[in-house]
């Protein structure tokens, strides 16, 4: 057993066998571990500046803003539907979209299927830094280039589904059995049509998967959107708690909950089946 840093500090134990074997047991790193988080918790609290005091003084008030939205407004109900339908249009135009175009992505991005490293690198690169690019801030600048409206929350989730469904295809495309693959193209077959016939047949259940969860997570996505200008039912959300109107943010977010159940109910239905 390799003596390391942690194994000089904290000794490991002897331990002898019936056979008088004697072996060595590492001391568990779990105590430095929790200390290391434990020093970066403090660190980030002075950093940002934590105040508790205000959960009690404050922390009622959230109690408050919940009890004021119930009852719901039931007359506010007609003003929903037509961002209710924005919000679902837009993340299904952008789910849609995005996860077709993961496809081409997560191919290009594949080491084991494309062996030019510059051109993997390239796509990874471009998949990271889209993901490292929250949704809001997508959507803001589309808001910049095509306007406020659904376009620039449509554009902003069709960016996220593209590198979230991108990345775990391509990881997922990377680790199957190249057997089948090497032997399409044994055969004549291009790279592409040896993916389509070899490599599809074995990642398509997991792709149809992950792209039903990502709409699931975009429907919610698109819910906050119009706080930055990009439509849907995030823009009525903005506006009526702009007006301290909480019955009918109260009828908006019951609405919206409903939605997000029945949706995802549906999508948890078709994934049992893909599996």
């Amino acid at each position: 057993m390799n003596e390391t840093f942690y194994d000089k500090i904290f000794k490991p134990k002897t331990y002898t066998l019936s056979n008088g074997k004697e072996v060595k047991k590492r001391a568990s790193r779990t105590p430095l571990i929790l200390l290391v988080v434990l020093i970066l918790t403090v660190v980030s609290w002075e950093v940002t500046g934590v105040d508790l005091s205000v959960i009690p003084a404050r922390g009622n008030q959230f109690i408050v803003i919940l009890f004021d939205m119930f009852p719901p407004n039931l007359n506010f109900l007609g003003n929903i539907w037509g961002p209710l339908f924005d919000t679902i249009q837009m993340s299904l135009l952008g789910s849609i979209t995005g996860a077709l175009l993961a496809i081409p992505f997560a191919l290009l991005s594949s080491s084991n299927i494309i062996s030019n490293s510059l051109l993997n690198g390239f796509f990874k690169l471009a998949l990271s830094i889209l993901r490292t690019l929250p949704t809001l801030v997508s959507a803001l600048i589309a808001t910049f280039i095509f306007g406020l409206g659904t376009m620039a929350g449509t554009v902003a989730i069709f960016l996220f589904t593209l590198s979230y469904i991108g990345k775990l295809m391509y990881e997922h495309i990377e680790s199957v059995d190249m057997g089948a693959f090497e032997a399409h193209e044994s055969m004549g077959l291009s790279k592409v049509e040896a993916f389509r016939y070899a490599i599809i047949p074995d990642i398509l259940p997991t792709y149809l998967s992950v792209s039903l969860y990502a709409f699931e997570g975009n429907i919610r996505y698109a819910a906050i959107l119009g706080y930055v200008g990009a439509g849907g039912v995030g823009l009525l959300l903005d506006e009526r708690l702009g007006w301290r109107d909480y019955p009918s943010v109260g009828m908006v977010l019951l609405i919206l909950m409903l939605v997000v159940f029945v949706i995802e109910r549906i999508s948890e239905y078709f994934r049992m089946k893909l599996t």
